[in-house]
């Protein structure tokens, strides 16, 4: 259990890499705090990490709001009296299409969400972690600040902001003992993936995931549970040399030189 007796919180619990976090550091002995803006989804969450005998608590959570991040963090302090890791997975999507047509409505709030919202939970649990000497941070981001994917083009401005909050944050906290990590996410079968592809009916959504994953060099279209296997490694002690980095996790769908 690499993560054992580790707090840590979880943002964007939600179906789809949020969650399966959430279940997977509990997995690997992590306390979890499962935040996310439905109370009813992340009660079952942690229902489920507690009755497999792990440890969770489930605590609402908009990160547009300082006071409800302050508020997971203390819930966090409260519960176990410290933070061991953040995971900042909460994010917005806007609508499909192209970036000159995005509405700049749900840019901004692409923004607001993915890397502002990631900002105020940095705030929120800098202090605990600067006192205790050590923490880490783990930012979920995407393949398309790599490889620009038509039709995501507001999504993936808000994700290279993360990714220079990482980068940035890295240097900041030097000799803290906290570091800071991005995992860059690509095509992950889960629940959100799914959605889209049924979208399309159900032999063109068969299809079009048959068709994307024969195009990965793995073979097949990542499962986000063993995408969320790469962010316990950056929680975890065994990285704990490493700070400032971006982590692909995309089975091979992109290279970087």
């Amino acid at each position: 259990m690499i993560l054992k007796d580790k707090v840590v919180i979880v943002t964007g619990a939600g179906p789809g890499m949020g969650q399966a976090a959430c279940r997977g550091a509990a997995r690997e002995g992590a306390r979890v705090v499962v935040t996310a803006r439905s109370r009813e989804a992340i009660e079952a969450v942690a229902h489920d990490i507690v009755s497999s005998g792990g440890e969770a608590i489930a605590v609402p959570l908009d990160v547009t709001q300082q006071d409800q991040c302050e508020a997971a963090a203390a819930a966090a302090l409260a519960k176990w009296g410290r933070i061991d890791g953040l995971v900042n997975s909460a994010y917005y999507h806007p609508d499909w299409g192209p970036l000159i047509e995005h509405d700049l409505e749900q840019v901004l709030q692409a923004f607001n969400v993915g890397a502002a919202g990631a900002l105020r939970m940095c705030k929120a649990v800098y202090p605990a972690m600067k006192a205790q000497g050590s923490g880490a941070i783990v930012n979920i981001s995407t393949l398309c600040t790599r490889k620009p994917f038509p039709g995501e083009g507001g999504y993936g401005m808000a994700k290279g902001a993360l990714n220079h909050l990482t980068r940035h944050l890295a240097i900041e906290f030097a000799g803290t003992g906290i570091r800071v990590n991005t995992a860059l996410m690509g095509w992950m079968l889960g629940a959100p993936l799914q959605g889209f592809a049924d979208t399309m009916g159900p032999e063109a959504g068969a299809a079009f995931l048959a068709q994307r994953g024969s195009e990965i060099p793995v073979g097949h279209i990542p499962p986000d549970a063993d995408c969320a296997k790469a962010v316990y490694f950056l929680l975890s002690d065994y990285a704990s040399e490493i700070t400032g980095a971006m982590l692909d996790v995309n089975g091979g769908d992109w290279v970087a030189a």
